[in-house]
């Protein structure tokens, strides 16, 4: 397949983004771009018939990309007058049916790229490719640039990698359109007519915050993990979620239980009577940050929950050594909202009856004087798989990140009983009906016997009614009340021959 020139192939993409702006898309939908190395120094990649390089990129694009994003995929090497670099090979609104399909039939006509008005192999520049995607492709809106390349980044054939790296994870580190960037060393053996590789390492940049999170659904739900399966080497961000916490034990806090999700949320479980002001809690502190060792940091961490903001009392402020995956034990003393949670008797609780009353907050942990250190395991790993190559001195973070900190959310959870809302609604029942009961009382009509000089008269009546009472002369004599409880004969004239009764 012929690929279209840069000017073209970034009209298209640009076209496609665009259009899709002011369409109907999935919510979690982003572009994504695709770029593939197709340099001299990937020559055995090509040349190799047992090559599992072109599979490999067909089989990612075709998990990662989703129903409703738009994919662009480019070959890039390095651009140069007559030649440039990235050229499009495809680029279309997903169909997940088919994406992993028409990204194998653009890649199978693709080969080694080579300079203009000559037969020497095209050299590389990383940098100039992900800048291209990110303000070309993207133009700078969220989207995800997936890099899968070699290693050897060697513009107009720059011996210096290790300088020509430098550039580009500066690139990375301290560009401010990358929001998060992961990077996956692959055992590949490939061998050429002029090379031999071990392996190939594919990057992807999250450019914006929705790009970055995006990035995380993609690894929480596995779809990454269904091609690569292993773990992803963080670039960025290295200042944010370098550890997390997971409880062991809680101690001195009856009618307390700490609990963690699937999704890394902390639930503390508290039962409505249950009213200690502090909890003794054991954790367990684990280094996320691979393919980091945490060579020294001091803690301070802290609470934010209903409104209350407490230090949180660590038994040691300070970590070392810890390497990515283990984790180190920590006890603390939190403060519990107690003020915070409603009595069983409360409205709030009544509401919550037989589900949970939930208060959501936070728990911050903070690393100052952080000190990375890039582990030996990755290091060994990096060596074999590209051997000569001075990257992995260049994972090194940045000397300005000497900070991080991580955030556990949290939901205090009161589990209240029928029991209250039960009576809550008897009592309630019953006070409906003595109402009812005061209420049919009240407007009842009634019959009162009088007798009037000797003549008996029956008066027709409710309570609250006050009426008059006349003798045979049509004479008022006196005013019959009726209440709730009886009846009684006011204003009675001096001399009338009134009496309730006969």
């Amino acid at each position: 397949m012929r690929g279209r020139t840069l000017p073209s192939f970034l009209s298209r993409a640009a076209l496609l983004l665009g259009g899709l702006v002011g369409v109907a898309q999935p919510a979690l939908a982003v572009p994504q771009v695709v770029l593939v190395q197709n340099s001299g120094w990937m020559e055995p990649f090509y040349s190799d018939p047992t090559s599992q390089f072109k599979p490999l990129v067909a089989a990612l694009a075709g998990s990662v990309a989703q129903p409703g994003d738009a994919l662009v995929l480019a070959a890039f090497n390095q651009s140069r007058p007559g030649a440039p670099s990235p050229r499009g090979l495809l680029s279309e609104s997903v169909d997940a049916k088919t994406v992993q399909a028409h990204v194998g039939t653009a890649l199978a006509g693709l080969d080694l790229a080579r300079k203009p008005g000559g037969a020497a192999l095209a050299d590389t520049d990383l940098g100039e490719a992900v800048n291209a995607a990110v303000t070309q492709v993207l133009q700078g809106k969220p989207g995800l640039v997936w890099l899968v390349t070699n290693n050897r980044n060697s513009p107009n054939n720059d011996q210096a990698t290790s300088a020509r790296n430098r550039e580009f994870y500066t690139l990375i580190h301290r560009g401010q359109a990358i929001d998060k960037a992961l990077a996956w060393p692959l055992r590949m053996q490939v061998e050429g007519q002029h090379y031999r590789a071990n392996g190939l390492m594919i990057y992807v940049f999250a450019v914006g915050r929705e790009g970055a999170q995006a990035l995380d659904r993609l690894l929480a739900a596995g779809r990454i993990q269904r091609v690569i399966t292993e773990p992803p080497a963080r670039l960025k961000p290295l200042d944010r979620d370098t550890v997390r916490l997971v409880p062991r034990k809680v101690e001195n806090a009856p009618g307390v239980d700490f609990s963690m999700d699937a999704n890394g949320l902390l639930r503390a479980d508290v039962a409505p009577d249950a009213r200690s002001p502090s909890a003794s809690i054991r954790w367990n502190l684990e280094n996320t940050i691979y393919p980091y060792t945490i060579a020294g940091a001091s803690l301070a961490a802290r609470s934010m929950l209903g409104g209350e903001n407490h230090r949180i009392a660590l038994a040691n402020n300070n970590v070392g050594r810890l390497a990515p995956g283990q984790a180190a034990p920590l006890a603390s003393t939190m403060q519990l909202p107690v003020a915070q949670l409603p009595g069983k008797w409360s409205l709030a609780a009544l509401q919550s009856a037989g589900s949970a009353y939930v208060l959501p907050g936070r728990i911050e942990l903070q690393l100052q004087g952080q000190r990375l250190e890039l582990s030996q395991a990755f290091r060994d790993r990096m060596a074999a798989l590209f051997p000569g190559d001075p990257l992995p001195d260049i994972f090194t973070p940045p000397s300005e990140i000497q900070a991080s900190t991580a955030v556990l959310p949290i939901e205090v959870r009161v589990h209240y009983g029928s029991g209250p809302l039960f009576a809550a609604i008897g009592a309630a029942l019953a006070l409906l009906g003595l109402g009812v009961g005061a209420a049919y009382a009240y407007a009842r009509p009634r019959r009162v016997v009088l007798t009037v000089e000797d003549e008996l008269r029956t008066v027709h009546t409710r309570a609250g009614a006050t009426q008059p009472i006349y003798d045979k002369a049509g004479q008022q004599v006196a005013r019959l009340k009726t209440t709730l409880f009886g009846n009684q004969l006011l204003d009675l004239r001096e001399g009338a021959q009134v009496r309730l009764g006969r």
